[in-house]
């Protein structure tokens, strides 16, 4: 088994390859004078099981191409089995027709990894589960519900006023699972949004009166949703409101946008490298994913059942 790290997020990778044991293999992943991508793999790998860790954050397009390249470099060396592991899966979004004449780019993405050459792909709460057939080959899609109600449970100890809140109709299953898990009641923000990066709060559908309300999402972009909807939650009632995100996007000023919002705390995992912002915000932290990463990266090497790590 070898490990081998991108450029996007190496203090993930590192975590991985420490929580494994195994040492990160040893390789260069550069840019030319042009920008364009060039891996060179230090160390042999004919017949190894190789996972490459690598997520599609920003800049998006540049560690793509070098997901691509560092599949296709381990190809030609003969690796036995390459898993791509993406903990966080750029253009998901983009995983249907919104309108004529637009694209469905997370399929397009899917193709290109696996004509690239890799024979599995790992990766961690997909915008949308049905993201996992754009993939001809096998994907496991882990959760980062374990991880997120371990910390809640930490931060909130017998707390019997927890309220989970679904910022969006389209998030409820993934709430109501956290819910579940915490034995917690179950609100939902009801929002329209008039065009994309706007959001505007409408209604919240239960009783948040008095309760620690806590939102749970996939993806924090723009940070404006989540803001809305903790400004919604306070002016209902709740007692306080945090929020917690699989994947921290924080792009632009989203992280001053938190800062200055009724959000008492902002949560993400380290799906996407934090920035200096981030490292810097009084009220937004990170939670680490590597030991969930690592044992389907075990599981997944010696043949045994990932599913069975959210049994």
């Amino acid at each position: 088994m070898k490990i081998l790290a991108g450029n996007s997020n190496r203090p993930l990778a590192e975590a991985v390859a420490a929580y494994l044991g195994v040492p990160l293999t040893k390789a260069r992943v550069t840019r030319f004078s042009d920008m364009e991508v060039f891996v060179e793999v230090h160390e042999n790998v004919r017949g190894e099981d190789v996972f490459i860790v690598q997520s599609t954050s920003f800049p998006t397009n540049d560690h793509l191409m070098e997901l691509l390249v560092c599949i296709d470099a381990l190809k030609r060396a003969s690796a036995h089995r390459i898993t791509a592991v993406i903990p966080y899966f750029g253009y998901a979004r983009q995983d249907r027709k919104p309108g004529p004449r637009t694209p469905i780019s997370a399929k397009l993405v899917a193709n290109l990894i696996t004509v690239a050459g890799a024979d599995r792909v790992l990766t961690l709460d997909l915008h949308a589960g049905q993201i996992q057939g754009f993939f001809d080959i096998p994907t496991d899609n882990l959760f980062a519900a374990p991880v997120v109600v371990r910390d809640i449970k930490l931060k909130y100890p017998g707390a019997k006023d927890l309220m989970i809140v679904s910022p969006d109709v389209g998030g409820v299953v993934r709430a109501r699972a956290i819910a579940k898990r915490l034995d917690a009641d179950l609100a939902i923000v009801d929002k329209r949004r008039e065009k994309a990066g706007v959001s505007e709060v409408m209604n919240i559908i239960g009783d948040v009166q008095g309760r620690t309300c806590i939102l749970v999402d996939d993806i924090v972009d723009s940070a404006g949703t989540l803001c809305n909807a903790a400004n919604a939650l306070m002016k209902n009632g709740a007692t306080s409101v945090a929020a917690y995100v699989t994947h921290g996007v924080l792009s632009g000023g989203a992280v001053s946008r938190v800062a200055a919002s009724d959000l008492l705390e902002l949560v993400t995992t380290d799906s996407i490298m934090a920035t200096e912002a981030v490292r810097v915000s009084h009220n937004v932290r990170q939670i680490g994913i590597a030991p969930l990463i690592g044992e389907a990266m075990r599981r997944i090497s010696e043949e045994s059942s990932v599913s069975s790590l959210f049994d």
